[in-house]
């Protein structure tokens, strides 16, 4: 009988190992995709990618009958362990090189790619990206996208943990979406009427009337018909809720936190592809607010645009927003506060001082709506007027009124689509290139 007690210790040795420098001069396995291979006669350099990144391989011609593979016998995308001596080299990636003693090959791919994923840069259209998706990803540059993206997710997750908050699992399959309208996917659940969540909107209030700061970063649904560079139909959400806050300002106060964090965790430990996708970090020391009748009024005026809706934000205002507080404050982010209440949904608690208007914000960053959040009504007796104000009956969210006719807290959160703060960040201009797998209009797969 065998009893399994843990990781046992591999044969090979990884590139964070060899960075340390401890292995210079002595003999290492590496194992890692053969990226590219450049014969040049007598020596061959073969470069391994691993998911940290790329090793210079130099090996000399194999002499005749060898049992190794000979370098004119590898394929790119085989994988392999490669045994050899590691020996500093400034020209080489990461300052240092393997020169070969022995291939050992794990695989070898069925067909030669169809895609030359070695390049520094995959010089083809959008769409033969995502249609080739899982080939396309082992490109460097498309790597580097992604791993950004995890740093983002790792500093949301890491501050919010510093700051007293309980992560959360909400169901994804809903009696009934939390934004209502139209645009949700609906589906057969068991004879039963069932969505695909909007939002883990009415969970993560719940959530605050047990553990006070919740938070969660998962996928959202929406049937919006939209084929735009902004539009996804499947979204990763990093949303957090809040109890016992004084106001809206707070949630706003915690996002911007959170963002320094998330810069300054970026800029520390993903530097290399910070450079590799030549990205600029913005500044999130401070970020201005403006309220949505003013933000409107003052981009009316600068540049010349007529205020068409009162009620919304239409895309180039937004862009025309950024624009303004960039060329002002030179702030590539700016809090657009008091939306229209008829904008917002019925859990918005309204402005007491003008009922026209709610306590909510949207995050602007380089023009896009990134955020949006708020303070929630947390009043029993609120909450049902305002409900029976929209038409909306009561008796169909009775589990979700549960929680404040049995008492809540004042509180307030907000959702971050990480797909557009992700693109906004690589200067991208269309959302599917920070998304790993697009779900739009027309993109079930791959």
């Amino acid at each position: 009988m065998e009893f399994i007690k843990g990781i046992q210790k591999k044969e090979t040795t990884e590139l964070a190992d060899l960075l340390t420098g401890a292995y210079t001069g002595k003999t290492v396995a590496v194992s890692g995709a053969v990226h590219t291979i450049r014969d040049m006669g007598e020596v061959s350099f073969i470069i391994l990618r691993k998911a940290e990144g790329l090793i210079q391989c130099v090996r000399e011609r194999s002499p005749e009958g060898a049992a190794q593979p000979s370098a004119d016998d590898l394929k790119e995308e085989s994988t392999v362990i490669v045994t050899g001596t590691v020996s500093p080299e400034p020209r080489a990636p990461h300052g240092l090189e393997i020169r070969v003693l022995e291939i050992r090959v794990l695989s070898v791919p069925a067909e030669v790619l169809p895609i030359a994923v070695s390049k520094w840069k995959l010089n083809t259209s959008l769409e033969t990206k995502l249609a080739l998706r899982p080939i396309t990803l082992r490109n460097p540059m498309e790597r580097a996208k992604f791993r950004i993206q995890e740093g983002i997710v790792r500093g949301f997750r890491d501050f919010l943990h510093s700051q007293h908050f309980t992560e959360i699992r909400t169901p994804k399959i809903v009696a009934r979406g939390a934004e209502g309208g139209s645009n949700v996917f609906r589906l057969d659940y068991f004879n039963k009427k069932a969505e695909l969540g909007q939002s883990p909107q009415f969970y993560k209030q719940t959530m605050v009337g047990v553990y006070d700061r919740v938070f969660e970063a998962a996928p959202v649904f929406r049937a919006e018909k939209h084929n735009t560079t902004r539009h996804l139909n499947e979204y990763t959400s990093l949303d957090f809720e809040m109890g016992y806050i004084d106001g809206f300002e707070d949630v706003m106060a915690m996002e911007t936190a959170m963002l320094q964090y998330v810069m300054k965790l970026l800029s520390e430990e993903y530097e290399k592809e910070l450079l590799m996708l030549n990205v600029t970090l913005p500044d999130v020391s401070k970020i201005p607010a403006v309220t949505f009748k003013r933000a409107k009024e003052l981009v009316s005026e600068k540049y010349s645009r007529p205020i068409r809706n009162p009620y919304d934000l239409e895309p180039e205002e937004e862009n025309l927003i950024g624009r303004y507080f960039k060329e002002e404050f030179g702030s590539d982010f700016v809090f657009v506060t008091h939306y229209p209440s008829k904008k917002r949904p019925f859990y918005a608690m309204d402005d007491p001082r003008d009922p026209k208007y709610t306590l909510s914000f949207d995050l602007l960053f380089r023009g896009l709506e990134i955020t949006t959040g708020g303070q929630r009504i947390h009043d029993y007796d609120a909450i049902i007027k305002k409900m029976e104000a929209r038409g909306m009956d009561p008796e169909e969210l009775v589990s979700y009124l549960m929680i404040f006719k049995y008492g809540m807290p004042p509180h307030g959160g907000l959702g971050i689509g990480l797909e557009r703060l992700t693109m906004r960040l690589l200067n991208e201009q269309n959302v599917r290139e920070t998304t790993m797998f697009p779900r739009d209009v027309t993109r079930l797969e791959p």
